[in-house]
């Protein structure tokens, strides 16, 4: 692990314009994916910002009734929380699926949505990568590439890797927004699918925030009367990541919302996909995963997309 210098902050606008103006600073707060970046030297930040003491470790009421989660609320936290349970239940569900309990402990809402992909080919230095560094080609997209963990769809001809948050899932099946602060002070508010940048040509440019900006919380819209599930399909019992995710989001009325997790660079969602859910499983897959473009290692995620969501629709 290459050196680097520390501070600690109280404001999150303070926090902001600090990393705006020293060069090569990140935030950090729990720490658990971060850390593990800088002992490979994937990521080698010349100042680490304290943000831990930052007033954003409560989940609050809404003037419209729903939840602001601040973005230091620890994931085993958020998950246990009652109101949560109750009325948001699918994130509960994909909260306790990811990690292991000592690391829920320690990690927080907005590190969880920063984390960045586990692709393998990312984590060996020793490899290119486009998001390591620009430029150097996609190792994923070689002959011979191991690619069973990989994406299917959203990806490009300069990256295949996905997102790996369980709770990234849930939060897009909620509607949730991603609230910031920019370092002039001034408070965005990005939906999931502005906030997580598709690979393109730039697969190193994952977020939409500027440089500086600070997640502070994520909005959780009023509860609606729903079924509400998420199953998550991996290679082994715990601490593993998805396979293929499904969190459901189910109305009385047949109709609902649907968001694949462990197929691309961020959670999948479409509304057209949304709209024949009355239909069932192979109408939603045909329509949400239209234009996938699988290896021979993963296609078989198309397949089992669509059998988890008929198990999840077969329960009641």
């Amino acid at each position: 692990m290459k050196s680097f210098s520390y501070e600690r902050v109280s404001d999150p606008a303070q926090a902001a314009a600090r990393a705006a103006h020293v060069p090569g600073a990140r935030f950090i707060a729990g720490g658990t994916n971060l850390l593990d970046l800088m002992k490979h030297e994937i990521e080698t930040p010349a100042h680490l910002i304290d943000v831990t003491h930052t007033d954003l470790n409560d989940i609050t009421p809404t003037r419209d009734g729903g939840l602001r989660i601040g973005a230091i609320v620890r994931n085993n936290a958020l998950a246990a929380d009652a109101r949560i349970r109750r009325d948001y239940s699918v994130l509960t569900r994909a909260l306790v699926s990811g990690a292991s309990g000592q690391l829920r402990n320690k990690a927080t809402t907005g590190g969880n949505l920063l984390q960045r992909t586990r692709c393998p080919y990312f984590y060996d230095t020793g490899m290119p990568c486009n998001k390591r560094k620009p430029g150097a080609g996609c190792a994923a997209l070689g002959d011979g590439a191991v690619t069973r963990q990989l994406g299917v769809i959203g990806t490009s001809d300069a990256c295949i890797a996905t997102h790996p948050s369980d709770m990234a899932v849930a939060l897009r099946a909620l509607d949730a927004d991603v609230e910031t602060v920019t370092p002039n002070g001034e408070t965005r508010r990005l939906t999931l699918d502005e906030f997580y940048r598709l690979p393109g040509d730039t697969p190193h440019v994952e977020k939409a925030l500027e440089p500086g900006e600070m997640i502070t919380a994520v909005l959780l819209p009023p509860p609606v009367e729903s079924r509400q599930a998420y199953y998550k399909v991996r290679d082994r019992a715990s601490y593993a990541f998805a396979l293929v995710s499904v969190a459901l989001m189910q109305k009385p009325d047949g109709t609902g919302r649907i968001t694949l997790g462990g197929v691309a660079p961020r959670p999948w969602q479409r509304d057209e996909a949304d709209a024949v859910l009355p239909e069932g499983a192979q109408a939603v897959m045909a329509r949400l995963l239209d234009g996938a473009r699988p290896t021979q290692d993963n296609a078989f995620k198309v397949t089992l997309a669509e059998r988890t969501l008929a198990a999840l629709l077969a329960q009641e």
